[in-house]
This record gives C-alpha cells, structure tokens and sequence, in this order.
C-alpha cells in the first residue's frame, strides 16, 4: 500500500479504489470465475450459432436411421425417430435457455423493482410488499405450474412467465434488506439535499449497492429455472410444439432400456449448465466481497420524510411581509412515537439574506431535529407536529414532497456533520459532484465537470483534476469536508444549514473550514444557520445567537450581546463550561502528584 500527499498536507493511505477494472481484474485471476464463464459462454455461443454448427434437421428424420451409431456429420448418432441427437441437442437449448431468461426477466421486473420502491419508501408501501410477496413463497412451484398448465394450456413460455412471479419473491427479499438499510446512510440524504429526485437517488447511489447481490442472485435463479422447465418437459408437460432438453431426457428415457446412452447428451447439457451457473455465482459472490467498499449496515437514520401531522395555514400576504426573512419558523414542533414524544415545542426563529444564525445547546436540546425538519430528512419516525416554516416566503409545510425538494439545491444547501459518512463510497469526488450540478441547473456534463473543478478551487482544494478523480477514501477528512462545501454551494443556495460542519475535524482543519465558510457567506450573501455546540465557532462566525434548550429557544440575541451578557442562567452555563480561563495542569516532576494543584483531591485519589 501507497501514500499519497493529499492538497491538504496530509498523510494518507491509497488504497485500490473500487473500479470496474478492479472487480474485471479480479474475475480474470479467479479460476472458478473464469473457467465457469468460459464454460457457460461455450454452452450459449453453441446454442446461437446451431446453423452453422450442423447441416442436420432436428425435427426431420428417417426411421432407417433409427437407433444409428456415430458418422460424419452426425456426432451424436440418431434417436429412436432417426432424428440427429447434435442437431436436437443444439436447437433444444434454444427452448430451455430461452425459458430460463424469460422466467429471469419477470422475476427482475416484479421482485427486483418492487424491492428497490419497498425498501426505499417502507411504510404501508413496504408492509403490502411484504405480504404480497411472502404469499407467493408459500406457493409450491411444482403445484403452481402444474395448475397453470391446466388453466393456460401447455404453453412453456406462458409457465416461465409464471415461474418468474414465483422466483420474483427470492429478489424482493434481497433487495429490500439491502435497500432499506442502505437508504438510511448519511450520503443518502446528502444526495436529497443536492436536490436530486427519488428516481436518480435510486438508480444511481442505490442500484449501486445492490447489483452485486441481484448478480449472484441471477445465477442461481437461472439454474433453478432451467431445472424446472426440465422436468416439466421430462414428465410430458410442457410445450409439444418446442423440443428442448428435458424433452430429449423424456425421449431417452422411453427407450432408456434399449439404447441407454441416448440420455446421456441432454443430461450433461443441463448438468453443466447448471454447474456452471452455480459456481459463477460462487465466484461471482467471492469476487465482490472483496470489493465491498459499500456499508450496508443498518442505520440509526432513515429515510422516510417528515409529515405533517398538524394543519398548517398558508400565511396571508401581511404576514410573510410582517415575517419578511429567508428562513422564518414559528411554532415548530417535532414529535416521535406517532407524536407522542415531542422533542421540538414550538420554537421561533428568523434568518434575513446574509445573516449567520448560531444555534447553539448541548447535545438531545433539539439543534438537529430543527435543522433536518426544514431539510425534510427527519429520521424515522419524527413527524412535524405542528407550526410553520416559510422559505422566502412560502410554507414549505403544505407543499407536496416533489415541490419541497425542489428546493433543494437551489434555495437551500445543507454541510452535514461526519464528512466521510456523507460522501457516496461507490463514486469518485467529481461524480458526486457533477451530479446534483446535472440535475438542477440543468448543464451538460462538460459543463458539470467545468463547474465541478471550480467549486473544488472555491473550497480552496489545490489540483482538482486529481481530486475529481479520487473516491471518498483516498482523502482526509479535512478534504472531504471541503467537498461537502463544494457540494453545498454547487447550485448557488441562498440558505446554507451546517449541521455541526467542524466537529470531526482538529483544530487547525476547524479554523480553516471556518474561515472558507465566512469567505463564501460573504462572497454569496448567503443567509447560514449554523448548528453546533461549540461557542467558539459561533464567536467566530455567527451575527446572531439562539440558544436551545430541551426543544425550546430560552435566549435569542446579537453574538457580542450573549456571550458578553448572557440572561438565562442556562446560557451563563455553556458559557462557563469554556476552557480558555480555567487554571492548566502544572508541568510533571519526579515525586510530584498530578493532583496537587486542585483545591481538593479527585475522589479516589491516592494521598
């Protein structure tokens, strides 16, 4: 493993970034990939290519050359009917490789979409998913296909059809768990945050995660459906106008007594078949596990927006004129358990284009919970119980989701704490940056990446054609910081909210992120609420201070006037819970006890 020298000075390792060309190179030195591949391919290219293959009929035949051994042309010698057993062995595979691949394409449709909208929206949406699904695994296939070949008539391409609903239950299970654990990441939000609709957040950050699985998944599916259409054919069930494998077993096995060897060809064909599916999907499976640079692990966050569970009013044009703020709430309350346990209790607060807000409190007073209820990214379960939130001028609150999130991007930006966690892992830093660009403003993609490389140079990242090209981690989190700024302010918002923007970083990143984030403030005139504990990033940066406590503001004022005059005895608290008067530790010398200068021994103290 390398080091590179990041723009940021820092050290850090490079590790193999997850490219396609990894995962290829990794197939090619893997023999149970390879081999498997060849093998099936070998099988498929065979089947295609039949015509070219062999002169031979495989429906016509001469009862002469019934039961005839091995000649030129004929590999395989004949059938009970005269009929060449290579030609049938080469066409039948179109019937059973067929099937297979429509009983595929239906289950893929039905269970993979339903899982990715399932898992992605849960609720009611998720619960009715479910039980449909989980009906149709308690199905037998066998007595499912037998019955719709009575109903249907002995169609195989009408029974893959069926067998595709009955498989379709095998992807719902797999992409849904993975989606819904998935669609709770911090990166997630971020993207809805950029402005991006549901559909490219699904198709791009999400599909991401689970094609992998969904691939291995195929393998085995494709087998099993092979196998079934098989014996289907072998008990003389199946389509009598298309020959495949399983009828040629059928053939072989009327006359098993006479010339045994005869079911020897379609045998193999379905036993390789499927042996090769399973061990590609093996290896397949191996493959890309050593590639999951993706987490799947459950979040404590999901993905479901907030609701409105109170009757928001539009405001009359004298009050948006009496409020006249970019960012103006009133009476916000915040609620969990179906808005039994409110943790928001009706707070007020007003941000004028340009303004920095500070809000600041201790951790649970409910800084966040404000911040994400104006994003409409509220965890699972939280719902805005009551209140108004205006954004220039218009009541978010009683606008449809599609329109709230239009916001986004535009109007409003977002900086979220944990940079690492908020950047995509399966794309590279120029990506992620060009797509909400795309999608907002509307630029082509030459455009989106000009404008990708002079965000990074804003944001103060030196060579952003080298940084474009790196993935979330091969940089440092100071540098992953810088992105998310860049990220932010990619679509010129006139809100910015930073959740916590400093707190994963040291002190020295801390002062520089803080200083990038004055100079673009003023540089755009943006309005910024700022959410933090720390009262010295609001000394540093904020115009004006709103206290919280347990879900409710108790102080609202100037920066200099609260943190020179604080009123509340609870702000007088955070105030004196700063370091910067406290006496320091003396410097150690032999014999010395580290708590003399203490006016009183620690408890537990040896004395």
């Amino acid at each position: 493993m390398s080091t590179s020298v990041l723009p940021d000075n820092t050290e850090t390792p490079i590790a193999a970034a997850p490219t396609r060309r990894t995962v290829w190179r990794r197939f090619l030195r893997n023999p149970q990939a390879l081999i498997s591949a060849i093998g099936l391919l070998l099988i498929i290219g065979a089947v295609i290519a039949a015509p070219l293959l062999t002169g031979a009929s495989p429906t016509g035949g001469s009862i002469t050359d019934a039961f005839g051994p091995a000649r030129a042309g004929h590999p395989l010698g004949f059938d009970a009917a005269g009929r060449d057993v290579w030609a049938r062995l080469l066409y039948g595979g179109r019937a059973s490789l067929g099937g297979a691949v429509i009983a595929l394409v239906v289950a893929l449709a039905v269970g993979a979409i339903a899982g990715l909208i399932a898992g992605y929206y849960r609720g009611y949406l998720d619960q009715i998913a479910n039980w449909v699904f989980n009906l149709l695994m308690s199905l037998p296939a066998m007595v499912v296909l037998l019955a719709s070949r009575a109903v249907v008539g002995p169609s195989t391409w009408v029974l893959m059809f069926v067998l595709g609903i009955l498989a379709a239950p095998a992807y719902f299970r797999l992409v849904s768990g993975i989606v819904s654990a998935v669609s709770g990441e911090l990166y997630v939000d971020a993207a809805k945050v950029s402005g991006l609709p549901d559909w490219r957040i699904m198709g791009r950050h999400i599909l991401a995660v689970v094609r992998g699985p969904v691939l291995v998944q195929t393998a085995l599916v494709a087998g099993i459906a092979i196998g079934l259409q098989a014996a289907l054919e072998f008990l003389g069930i199946g389509s009598g106008e298309a020959f495949s494998w399983g009828g040629m077993l059928n053939d072989a096995f009327q006359v098993i007594g006479q010339q045994p060897h005869l079911i020897v060809a379609p045998a193999l064909a379905l036993g390789l078949t499927n042996a090769f599916l399973v061990l590609l999907a093996s290896a397949l499976r191996d493959v890309l596990e050593q590639d999951n640079a993706v987490p799947t692990k459950p979040s404590k966050k999901a993905v479901p927006p907030a609701t409105v569970t109170g009757e928001p009013q539009e405001p009359t044009g004298d009050q948006v004129s009496e409020r006249g703020a970019l960012l103006s709430i009133r009476g916000l309350r915040v609620a969990y358990g179906e808005g039994t346990q409110e943790v928001v209790h009706g707070i007020d607060l007003d941000i004028a284009a340009g303004e920095v807000l500070g809000l600041v409190g201790e951790s649970g007073s409910g800084k966040s919970q404000t911040a994400f209820s104006i994003l409409d990214i509220l965890p699972r379960g939280g719902v805005v119980t009551g209140g108004s939130l205006m954004v220039e001028g218009q009541e978010i609150t009683a606008i449809s989701r599609s329109a709230r999130r239009a916001l986004c991007g535009r109007v409003l930006g977002y900086i979220p704490q944990e940079p690492m966690s908020n950047l995509d892992p399966a794309f590279t830093i120029g990506a992620q940056l060009i797509e909400p660009v795309q999608q907002v403003l509307g630029l082509s993609r030459s455009q989106s990446r000009e404008r990708a490389k002079e965000l990074l140079a804003a944001v103060e990242i030196h060579d952003p054609e080298r940084v474009m090209k790196l993935y979330p981690h091969q940089i440092s989190g100071g540098m992953a910081q810088r992105v998310l700024i860049a990220g932010a302010i990619s679509c010129d918002p006139k809100l910015l909210i930073a959740d916590e923007p400093t707190t994963a970083l040291d002190v020295t990143v801390q002062a520089e992120v803080l200083a990038l984030l004055r100079r673009l403030q003023k540089d755009r005139d943006m309005g910024v609420l700022l959410v933090t504990h720390n009262l010295g990033v609001v000394a540093d940066i904020a115009d004006n201070v709103a206290v919280m406590r347990r879900g409710r503001i108790i102080e609202y004022g100037g920066v200099r006037d609260i943190l020179t005059n604080p009123q509340d005895p609870y702000t007088q608290k955070l105030l004196d819970a700063v370091l910067d008067d406290a006496p320091t530790r003396p410097a150690w010398q032999p014999g010395t006890k580290q708590v003399d200068h203490l006016a009183e021994p620690l408890p537990g103290a040896v004395t």
